[in-house]
């Protein structure tokens, strides 16, 4: 596995590469739809990968782990096979779970212990068991264990917690050592680097998470309630000390202006339930801006959901049929407006790719950001 660094924009820090992985090569930037369970919420595998046109997914360990368990994707072969799915995986650890579970978790240094969401049983995840879970789902890329904290987060805590990120960090490359690859094929460890809004505290992790030259580093911690100029501040920092020939992996963000402003900082991946869960409410992303498909006003609306033709939906159904759909509650509304948002999500940031290599990555990010935003 490797980062191939092709071109980066003049006037940004925009840039486009390739990551090889053992299940294939992804283009950056690159948008990661969320099979939060071994799925895409609503959407067919080879819809996935011919319509939506995704290069990889995001799976995640907390849920995998207590449904439908280890012993049953180890049985298979792992989760490439377990859903059928051909290209690159990448897991989170469980730690982002684990915050979120902040009424029934306790985290001490050895992990944390909590309890299922599903029935109520205990559990212990340590740097060494998520590297372990990860190792048996098979990802290709798999994340440290890391603590997310929350905002706002006293300067204190972010500075205690990030110490013991790092100390995490180094228990999870060690596990890595010790158990072996399941499957046959490479898979790597990305570090995470943290330390809430504080630009010292960022500056450090970054430092320390660069210092043990992983094949790609990710930026974990924001996307968690901040103001939109501090999550592009600290990522500015942050980006500003990662190794450039490295990919970089900001977890959790974010609207599509967010990914563009982000990608002019110098990230290369991104993942977010954003576009699948807004989906599921009848919020449509386009290049024009933001739709509420369930709005009065596209009751007559017969043209395409994107003008621009972002997405395969676009040619095949309305406005006025989708709000229809959604109106009467078919479950078919739902995987028209998913594939519609996720395959915008795709085709934006192919697009930022293509501006980055011919040199206008900067003007038309600038444009697009102010039509992203718009509420139509």
């Amino acid at each position: 596995m490797h980062f191939k660094l092709e071109i980066t924009d003049s006037q940004s820090n925009a840039r486009a590469g390739e990551l090889t992985t053992s299940h294939g090569v992804i283009e950056t930037p690159i948008f990661m739809p969320v099979g939060t369970a071994g799925s895409v919420k609503g959407v067919h595998q080879h819809e996935i990968e011919d319509e939506i046109k995704a290069q990889i997914i995001l799976g995640n360990t907390y849920h995998l782990f207590l449904r439908p368990g280890l012993e049953v994707i180890e049985k298979v072969g792992g989760l490439h096979k377990f859903m059928n799915w051909n290209k690159p995986i990448l897991t989170d650890s469980g730690g982002y779970q684990v915050y979120s579970l902040s009424s029934s978790r306790k985290i001490k240094e050895e992990g944390v212990t909590f309890q299922s969401h599903i029935d109520g049983s205990y559990h212990f995840f340590s740097p060494e068991v998520a590297i372990d879970i990860q190792r048996s789902i098979g990802a290709d890329i798999i994340m440290a264990f890391d603590e997310c904290t929350p905002y706002p987060c006293d300067y204190d805590y972010a500075k205690k917690s990030m110490h013991m990120t790092h100390r995490w960090l180094k228990r999870c490359f060690s596990q890595m050592e010790i158990n072996d690859m399941k499957y046959g094929y490479e898979q790597l460890l990305f570090p995470i680097v943290q330390g809430s809004v504080y630009k010292d505290l960022r500056m450090e992790s970054a430092e320390v998470i660069a210092s043990h030259d992983a094949v790609g580093n990710a930026i974990g911690g924001l996307s968690v309630g901040e103001p939109t100029d501090e999550l592009y501040a600290m990522t500015d920092v942050v980006c500003n000390i990662l190794p450039k020939e490295k990919p970089r992996y900001l977890m959790g963000v974010g609207t599509p202006a967010n990914l563009l402003e982000c990608i002019a900082l110098g990230v290369d991946m991104f993942d977010c339930v954003m576009p699948s869960r807004n989906a599921r409410h009848g919020m449509l992303f386009t290049s024009e801006g933001i739709i509420n498909i369930k709005n009065k006003k596209w009751e007559k609306d017969f043209s395409p959901l994107d003008s621009n033709g972002t997405s395969f939906v676009d040619s095949k159904y309305s406005k006025a049929y989708l709000r229809h759909l959604m109106r009467s509650k078919e479950h078919l509304a739902i995987q028209i407006a998913t594939i519609h948002n996720l395959a915008f999500y795709l085709w934006l940031v192919r697009e930022a790719r293509l501006k980055i290599k011919d040199g206008t990555f900067s003007s038309w990010k600038n444009e697009m950001v102010q039509k992203l935003e718009n509420r139509l």
